[in-house]
């Protein structure tokens, strides 16, 4: 399972055809502008500009959505999709989740530095997410869900808990379950309702090649 951010097909990007088949970007970029400012989308947080990697072994979801949305860095302007600060992506939100076997990690910019997490890697102490919600550009794994439902409008999502909506009119699927194995993402943010991350153990790689989860 994959997503694509800017690829070219056809003088359209693959964004285009994930989030609406007619509807152009500066009206996208308008409407999830408006959707935030009247409560139909959650408003998160300016984007660090940096992308971060996020692998697992296994990751368990209970009440899984996804659908089309914008991570913009400080600064800004969503209103301009041509604005090299606005990044659009796929959100997945999961109601509650497992996550065997955790790793993030994130490089320094210039410098030969990582910042590393690993998490929930002793047997039956997985790490443990609610309410969470992921900026993603890249998902890779083999997925299974139960009860999928695929085309259903995002703004009549309701698998994800109350924020994981996205704008009317657009594509969007959820299911009532959701396991992944080989978990590989690249992802703009994460925010959750709780993260236990069980057996923490956070660490900097430096070297000529510092260490990433893949």
């Amino acid at each position: 399972m994959s997503v694509a951010q800017g690829s070219a097909v056809k003088g359209r990007t693959r964004w285009k055809r994930f989030a609406t088949v007619v509807v152009p970007a500066t009206f996208i970029a308008g409407a999830i502008v408006f959707g935030q400012a009247t409560g139909a989308i959650a408003a998160s947080f300016s984007v660090s500009g940096q992308q971060f990697k996020v692998s697992a072994d296994k990751l368990e979801g209970t009440g899984f959505v996804q659908y089309g949305g914008l991570a913009t860095e400080k600064g800004g302007n969503p209103a301009n999709p041509a604005d090299p600060k606005n990044h659009f992506v796929a959100v997945s939100g999961i109601k509650s989740a497992k996550l065997y076997n955790l790793c993030q990690s994130v490089k320094v910019p210039g410098l030969p530095v990582s910042m590393v997490i690993h998490a929930g890697q002793a047997a039956g102490a997985p790490a443990e997410a609610t309410d969470l919600l992921i900026d993603l550009t890249s998902l890779k794994g083999d997925a299974t869900f139960e009860n999928i439902q695929i085309g259903i409008d995002a703004s009549d999502l309701t698998k994800g808990g109350d924020k994981a909506k996205g704008l009317q009119g657009s594509f969007a699927q959820q299911a009532d379950s959701v396991v992944i194995t080989n978990l590989k993402q690249v992802a703009w943010s994460t925010t959750a309702g709780t993260f236990k991350l069980t057996g923490l153990d956070l660490s900097l790689s430096t070297g000529g090649t510092p260490f990433e989860c893949f």
